[in-house]
């Protein structure tokens, strides 16, 4: 008896310990995939592989196009080097400043306020096991997105290079490699600010953004300490690289993945390994600091967090609430109460209001400074296309945040929906609160940044109305799509909108979103840039005025793709929210 006693209460191995993980994460996804599989659910898989393969595709010919552009353009190889190394240094330099934010933000509230970790920190596990456990889970639904998004545009540069067949070979170990740096990083920051900030979220999450706003306003700076030049001149190109050059330091793990790309295109494979052996190193290095940090604070930082007492909330409403419901008047009462309570949890909840300002931060940081480049009028052609470009980029940003916040809505009730249900309201009411939220959440913020750009860019005032317009569209359409599917494809039994999101609906939700936006874009932009193009290219208006036939087409074109844009956004937001009106009347808790 004394012998089975000692055996139960040695504890196991490192290397034992780590099997048994590994085994359950083996079988959670196992399962997962009989419960998404069983009654027909390969047919959602391949749905969302078809779509997916189909943005793919439609991302990677956008990028083999503007790098075709360069290359045409910039006939010097040097200067077209140093720009495209630029261009890639900057883009992963951004990706990681996001990606530290975002595992961070996801590691906190897996380690410290999910349902999983608190039972595991009940059984007799070491506690950097459980933190490598909930690390692989952030890191993948942090860095999925940018794999997925990021590989059409290495892959296309890579085809308009002309590059080696090693070059693909090294470019998703060189992704996954780099994605563990700033990952680990994230983990580091977070568990260090639960250690020494314990029990109170918004000062967790406003520390880092503090940092990164900071980081924000010196790059805002620094662009804004130059000499004004022409669009596409070759001072204009000068100033560009030299603007870019601070993403291009040496010892930032952005770089080492740039440099191992580009020497790869370029034939020159051994300084391509180095720098992928460079990052799988430092990858390792970052990963054990993250562990040994873990090691020593997560315990304790656990019981601090869950431990300290929380002050109570006012019982007044906030004025917000009341701006919210007077501006919501024509809205009946009980509609107005449950948009206000959709505002109040998003208040609330330092996850979602910061990675809001965060990335919007950005973009307005970014148009605001447009206007540091002048253009003549023979390139206003050109500037027309970067404003419908940055209309494309806000609409794809909005529609990241409606499957991150919007669409896990109804599933977020989860098993406290019951309560909603004993109110004196239709379901029907339930869900055209959560499109109001959502829609009118959206179209602010989406039509100040395309108005910021638009003044910078000194657009027409047609073009103007037409982004307005063409926002008013985007936010609808998308609201509906994510509202629709979400009661639709529900998930009431996760408590992580992380999770909820990177599921199958949630992967639909961004496809179908994205398709749409690129869809309605090209209704708006295309028509417009050839009016445009008729106006102010002189070979353009000869060859249109001469061909009546061709003049007559391009007006029915801007006349067809208004109305046409406008009855997809009616088609995406009823039939989606028509779905799921029928399965959230259906659906039983």
């Amino acid at each position: 008896m004394t012998t089975t006693a000692e055996n139960t209460e040695q504890e196991l191995s490192g290397e034992a310990e780590a099997r048994v993980f590994w085994k359950l994460r083996r079988r959670m996804l196992l399962t997962s995939l009989k419960q998404a599989v069983a009654g027909g659910g390969w047919l959602r898989f391949a749905l969302v592989a078809v779509l997916s393969s189909i943005l793919w595709a439609g991302l990677f010919g956008l990028f083999a196009e503007g790098f075709q552009f360069v290359q045409v353009t910039i006939t010097i190889a040097d200067t077209h080097d140093k720009l495209v190394g630029g261009i890639f240094a900057m883009f992963f330099a951004a990706l990681m400043l996001m990606l530290i934010f975002s595992t961070g933000i996801i590691l906190y509230g897996s380690l410290f306020h999910s349902a999983e970790a608190a039972f595991l920190m009940t059984n007799p596990v070491r506690a950097e096991r459980i933190f490598v456990h909930k690390f692989q889970e952030a890191l993948l639904l942090s860095s999925w997105g940018f794999i997925l998004m990021g590989s059409p545009m290495l892959v296309a540069y890579g085809v308009v290079s002309g590059s080696p067949w090693y070059y693909y070979a090294v470019l998703l170990p060189l992704m996954i490699a780099f994605v563990y740096v700033p990952a680990s990083l994230g983990a580091v920051v977070c568990l260090t600010l639960a250690r020494l900030v314990p029990g109170n979220r918004v000062r967790v999450i406003l520390l880092p953004m503090a940092a990164v706003l900071g980081l924000i306003v010196w790059f805002g700076w620094s662009l804004t300490t130059g000499q004004e030049s022409d669009l596409m001149t070759p001072n204009w190109f000068r100033e560009i690289i030299g603007r870019l050059e601070f993403a291009q330091h040496l010892l930032l793990p952005s770089w080492w993945l740039s440099a191992g790309l580009l020497e790869a295109a370029r034939g020159v494979w051994s300084e391509s390994i180095m720098f992928l052996t460079t990052l799988v190193a430092n990858a390792l290095f970052f990963r054990q600091i993250a562990i040994a940090v873990a090691t020593r604070f997560y315990r304790p930082a656990y019981s601090s967090v869950r431990g300290k007492n929380t002050r109570g909330r006012r019982k007044h409403m906030s004025w917000i609430d009341r701006m919210a419901m007077a501006g919501m008047i024509f809205l009946p009462k009980p509609m107005r109460l449950l948009v206000v309570k959709d505002l109040r949890l998003f208040r609330r909840d330092p996850v979602q209001w910061s990675q809001f300002l965060i990335f919007f931060g950005l973009l307005a940081m970014y148009f605001f400074n447009i206007r540091e480049f002048t253009y003549s009028m023979q390139y206003s052609v050109w500037v027309n296309m970067i404003s419908f470009l940055n209309l494309a980029v806000v609409g794809l940003l909005l529609s990241t945040f409606t499957t991150r916040f919007v669409f896990p809505l109804i599933s977020l009730e989860g098993r406290y929906f019951w309560i909603l249900g004993l109110l004196p309201l239709r379901r029907r009411t339930i869900l055209w609160s959560k499109f109001l939220f959502a829609a009118g959440g959206s179209i602010v913020p989406c039509s100040a940044l395309i108005l910021l750009s638009d003044l910078m860019l000194r657009v027409s005032t047609d073009v103007l109305i037409s982004h307005q317009f063409t926002c008013l569209l985007l936010a609808v359409g998308l609201s509906g799509i994510a509202v629709g599917l979400g009661a639709r494809l529900p998930s009431m039994r996760e408590t992580s909108p992380s999770r909820i999101a990177a599921g199958f609906g949630g992967t639909l939700n961004l496809v179908l979103s994205t398709l749409y936006i690129i869809a309605v874009v090209l209704l708006t932009a295309v028509p417009c840039h050839f009016s445009l193009m008729a106006e102010k290219n002189q070979v353009a208006s000869k060859w249109i005025a001469q061909s009546p036939t061709v003049q007559a087409w391009v007006q029915s074109w801007l006349i067809f793709g208004t109305f046409a844009s406008m009855a997809m956004a009616l088609l995406v937001t009823a039939i989606p929210m028509f779905v799921g009106f029928r399965a959230f009347r259906r659906m039983e808790f």
